[in-house]
């Protein structure tokens, strides 16, 4: 018998347990004991979520990169109370939330996010409505009641959304190329670039309200754009019998609409102000 091969072995197999034990602990905080749910989201789409450097009594931390705040953030710590679990979120760029969560690097996605393929999703946690933010002085648009009085008008969406895609309901529109987030596109209609942006409401009332030289156009009943704006948290495919997902779809079914408004209302007067 050859021992030194055995004894190899046998320090292998510690090294692999260990291993493991390591990687099941990294989901367990050292701080409270709790298991974790780890939440992805871009921080850079307000009211939703949001970067800061300062910390308030909603944010939550960002491992020494400043702190996320937001809407998002308030879902995500009352799921993480529900649950009995601390909450840690990772800013992941829009694009990379999706294979974040494939790659189980995080749990669920609480970003603003609409029904899409490639996840599993939950009863939604807000809902709002489609709407086009504009420039204050451009006096024929502000008075727009129908999608179609935006043809032959430059209009912008955020790269890879529903909200990118929705701009060809409009007739003779000229599609401009997507940004990558609000800011962008913000800073495109103040320049002229573009002459719309559409937006959820509260996204569109959190940009005007930093940006007074902005104004949001409603549409009237059957001409505004046919989409969902319904967002709900995102989990990887396949995990709708499991506890997590019942977990968080039985804590947002206790959540009362008055609760889930007011929060809204607070983001959209907290967000970042920016300068025009």
């Amino acid at each position: 018998m050859n021992l030194k091969k055995i004894g190899l072995g046998l320090v292998a197999c510690t090294m692999l347990l260990a291993g493991c034990g390591d990687k099941k602990d990294e989901n367990i905080s050292e701080v409270t004991g709790k298991e974790k749910l780890v939440v992805g989201m871009e921080c850079n789409y307000a009211p939703f979520n949001w970067q800061t450097s300062e910390q308030t009594e909603t944010s939550v931390s960002l491992g020494g990169a400043g702190f996320a705040d937001g809407y998002d953030v308030r879902i995500a710590r009352y799921l993480a109370e529900q649950l009995d679990r601390e909450v840690e979120i990772k800013k992941i760029a829009w694009d990379g939330l999706i294979p974040a969560i494939n790659a189980g690097d995080i749990d669920v996605v609480i970003a603003g996010m609409t029904e899409r393929k490639g996840l599993d999703f939950t009863d939604s946690y807000y809902d709002s409505e489609m709407v086009m933010i504009v420039r204050k002085d451009d006096k024929s648009l502000k008075k727009a009641n129908s999608i179609q009085d935006f043809s032959g008008k430059s209009v912008v969406g955020q790269k890879n959304t529903n909200y990118d895609t929705i701009i060809d309901q409009i007739e003779g529109v000229k599609h401009a190329v997507p940004k990558n987030n609000y800011p962008e596109m913000v800073v495109a209609l103040q320049k002229k670039e573009v002459d719309g942006i559409t937006a959820e409401y509260p996204v569109a009332a959190g940009v005007v309200a930093a940006n007074k030289g902005l104004s949001i156009v409603k549409f009237d009943k059957n001409k505004g754009f046919d989409i969902d704006t319904s967002v709900s948290v995102g989990m990887k495919s396949g995990s709708k019998d499991g506890e997590l997902y019942k977990g968080i779809q039985k804590s947002l079914k206790d959540l009362p609409q008055e609760t889930r408004q007011k929060w809204m209302d607070e983001a959209v007067k907290n967000q970042p102000k920016v300068a025009e």
